[in-house]
């Protein structure tokens, strides 16, 4: 298996079969109209809806290089210097969930940016079926290039009045990996939260270093919030990253539910564990209270 369709531990925790039962749950054809993705299989019909009363929501493209990289934003209404915080997505593209959760930060004070660091292959992710015909997209993607992309976000979003020097991340499956990978890359991160982001890579020359690697690299205090559940990311795994930042003396914290699976937050998905979704979200909410991103 070459690298561009291997599994990460974060996509094997997804790759479980769907619920048999379809009760609570949209057909295809209505997921597809709500703006959710197809490939990770049902959606449940009591999926959260936030709101934009209040806040300023939509699509931009930002200059990345040669090229423009579409991204979606919410912000509170009005042009008051807010803190920013990227929105790092799972395999599945830009897709309601994600802008959702967008919007929820937007209505806790955040000028909040989703960027679509995938656009260059040309291909709408939302729309892919197969979680297998995703990966020759998302594990090509050089680290280089994601965290130039990401760096180009931050500089958009203090170019249309945000405030970039209280500076989050927050990302979800490969996202969370993400949020690992650019709390080692930038000095200008406040904090991070990665919801059961992978920590260790299959080999991949485009992605050097695994976070587990970077450990010792760590530049911003990150928050990791893990199921004991998952089945692509073992707890012992999860027990070693926090280890290795102890040991080259970092801030970092981890909460670890027990019960839940990979994707517990994703409520729009089976995996969906609402007490550890709703515990952690007010986890994630505290930790950029804690270090400076949310006032």
């Amino acid at each position: 298996m070459s690298f561009e369709t291997t599994m990460t531990s974060d996509v094997v925790g997804l790759t479980k079969a769907a619920p048999v039962s379809r009760r609570g749950f949209m057909s295809a054809t209505a997921a597809v109209a709500a703006g959710y993705t197809l490939a990770a299989g049902p959606v449940r019909a009591e999926a959260i809806t936030t709101d934009a009363n209040g806040l300023q929501v939509g699509d931009a493209r930002i200059k990345v290089g040669s090229e423009e990289m579409p991204v979606y934003f919410a912000r509170p209404a009005g042009n008051t210097k807010v803190p920013v915080i990227i929105v790092a997505m799972e395999i599945f593209g830009l897709h309601e969930y994600i802008k959702d959760v967008t919007r929820r930060l937007a209505k806790l004070g955040a000028f909040a940016i989703a960027p679509d660091y995938y656009f260059r292959k040309g291909i709408d992710l939302t729309k892919v079926a197969e979680v297998k015909d995703l990966l020759p997209v998302v594990n090509a993607k050089p680290d280089a290039e994601l965290m130039s992309d990401l760096d180009a976000t931050v500089a958009w979003a203090g170019s249309q009045g945000g405030d970039t020097v209280k500076l989050g991340i927050i990302g979800f499956c490969r996202g969370g990996r993400t949020v690992w990978e650019y709390a080692a890359h930038s000095g200008a991160l406040k904090a991070g939260v990665a919801f059961y982001g992978t920590l260790v890579d299959p080999e991949n020359p485009l992605l050097p270093k695994s976070p587990m690697q970077l450990a010792p690299e760590m530049k911003a205090p990150v928050l990791g919030l893990y199921g004991g559940a998952d089945t692509g990311i073992p707890v012992a795994q999860v027990e070693q990253m926090k280890a290795a930042l102890e040991q080259s003396k970092k801030t970092a914290e981890f909460k670890i539910y027990p019960e839940a699976p990979h994707g517990f937050h994703a409520d729009y998905r089976g995996s969906y564990r609402k007490d550890a979704a709703e515990d952690a979200w007010k986890q994630a909410q505290a930790w950029f209270k804690k270090y400076g991103v949310l006032s």
